[in-house]
């Protein structure tokens, strides 16, 4: 899903023309007819995917500067970009003040348009970017820091929010890269210790002789290289939060004692003669499933108990392909800032392979193959050639999704008004069994794979539907970029 502009303005053909200047910049545009309209959908509970508005001045319900007016009583309100048939300049100079990010004058040209759209959503990204870093410098990270337009992430988001509020322990699970530090600050940054420590232990980065120590300190001659003293990452985080990363890699021997120090709610020091009381909210992460770590033997079920009794499991990108064109947008106007490139625009082709790319390594590695092509960018817009890494999507497949995504515009507006009809079709007795289902078993008598079905049910589709490929995603439930893959990795082009 595209990130959202609003377009805010009681004439529709001037509605029309800016909506067909945002669609062709690669966002999804949301029209509003006058200024109660416009607060009424930014009210909504999809309000927060709007991350600009272009507002007219003049309207007779509520003009424009009453929105504003009204906009700036919240605490979070995208970018506003004014636009007026007078350019006087004590009317801009009043827009400005009342929190107008810019402005344009009817009739806007579509370069003047283009430059201050991408100004105003590259300011609001560094402008985010600098209260990151302010509240992260000062253990204040909250969920709002987050960025996301998937309904899976806000839920993680909702119960991280809900978790921060008591002091049960946490327990994070996701693929590498997700971001389950991200989530530990921002819970830390929504309760109430979130002026206290934030300690951070990487337990698959302790050598196996140092993870009693490291946890919990010792005393100075308490072993051989012991030549002073030393506490431990719980007193460090005494009154804060601790976050265990990786915790399925902690050896055996140090469970044990891990389980004393969350049970008692005390340490004891590598040769100390006395526990020390600890007052810390325990935060772990794993990119495993301890479930199956239980199971194996590696990981204590007691300890599991203890520290899965608010687990959050963080989806992989790939599941969340909403947050896709968000992320590389804001990682790109970072990026560009920190490098001095004048780059301020993904190309739609460059973010359709983006959003079609399964991404194994997560948010970090979208991250990092943005910060390369900002580096190999040698213009003002991310193009197809600055993603080498993408060889999963091709230039001809990124064209591909592009010219279906146009037949399918042209195929619902010339379908406007006529009713759906359903074709009826036979079955093949290559593809489907008795009954018009699909066969679960194969001729030597056992169960047929996932991918054999799925294979028999995509060139049913392809054939039912006359390869009309948005037809197809929408009738499958699934993306058409999810598609396309799909059809390449069960090698069905052909039939395509």
């Amino acid at each position: 899903m595209a990130e959202t502009i609003l377009i805010v303005d009681d004439d529709p053909v001037q509605r029309r023309i800016l909506a067909g200047m945002v669609s062709k910049m690669g966002f999804e545009p949301v029209e509003a007819d006058g200024g109660e309209a416009a607060l009424s959908i930014l009210a909504a509970p999809g309000g927060a995917q709007i991350r600009l508005v272009v507002l007219d001045l003049v309207m007779p319900d509520l003009d424009g500067m009453g929105v504003l007016e009204r906009l700036a009583a919240r605490a979070e309100r995208p970018p506003v970009i004014v636009q007026t048939a007078h350019g006087g300049i004590d009317t801009v100079v009043s827009a400005m003040r009342a929190g107008a990010q810019d402005f344009i004058v009817k009739p806007v040209s579509p370069e003047r348009f283009h430059v201050s759209v991408t100004n105003a959503m590259n300011s609001a990204t560094l402008n985010r970017e600098i209260g990151r870093i302010k509240r992260a410098a000062s253990g204040r990270t909250g969920v709002r820091d987050i960025l996301t337009a998937s309904p899976a992430m806000e839920r993680v988001l909702e119960l991280a929010t809900k978790a921060a509020a008591s002091n049960i322990p946490i327990l994070l699970e996701g693929e590498s890269g997700v971001g389950k530090e991200l989530i530990a600050r921002a819970i830390q940054g929504e309760s109430t210790r979130k002026s206290r420590p934030f300690v951070t232990v990487n337990c698959g980065a302790i050598p196996a002789n140092l993870v009693e120590s490291t946890l919990f300190g010792h005393e100075k001659g308490a072993f051989t290289g012991a030549t002073e003293k030393r506490i431990g990452k719980f007193a460090e985080a005494d009154g804060g939060t601790l976050f265990l990363d990786e915790i399925s890699e902690l050896p055996l021997d140090a469970q044990v004692k891990l389980l004393r120090a969350i049970q008692e709610g005390e340490i004891d020091s590598v040769g100390g003669k006395k526990p020390q009381r600890v007052d810390i909210r325990l935060v772990s992460a794993s990119n495993r499933d301890l479930t199956d770590c239980v199971r194996a033997g590696t990981f204590r079920e007691d300890l599991y108990y203890r520290l899965g009794v608010f687990p959050i499991l963080i989806p992989p990108l790939r599941a969340r392909r909403e947050d896709i064109p968000l992320l590389a947008r804001h990682f790109m106007s970072r990026f560009a800032a920190e490098e001095s490139k004048p780059v301020r625009a993904i190309a739609p082709d460059a973010m359709l392979a983006l959003q079609a790319f399964d991404w194994p390594g997560n948010v970090r590695q979208l991250e990092n193959t943005i910060f390369r092509a900002v580096v190999l960018c040698e213009g003002d817009c991310l193009q197809l050639r600055d993603f080498p890494q993408l060889r999963m999507v091709s230039q001809d497949d990124a064209k591909a999704m592009a010219r279906d995504l146009e037949e399918d515009l042209a195929s619902e507006a010339a379908e406007t008004g006529a009713a759906e009809q359903t074709i009826e079709r036979p079955a093949s007795r290559e593809t489907l069994a008795a009954g018009g289902l699909f066969a679960a078993l194969g001729e030597n008598g056992h169960m047929r794979t996932i991918e054999e079905i799925e294979a028999d049910m995509l060139r049913f589709a392809l054939d039912h539907y006359d390869g009309r490929m948005s037809e197809i995603a929408r009738r499958l439930g699934i993306g058409r970029s999810t598609l396309y893959r799909r059809i390449r990795d069960l090698g069905l082009e052909d039939a395509a």
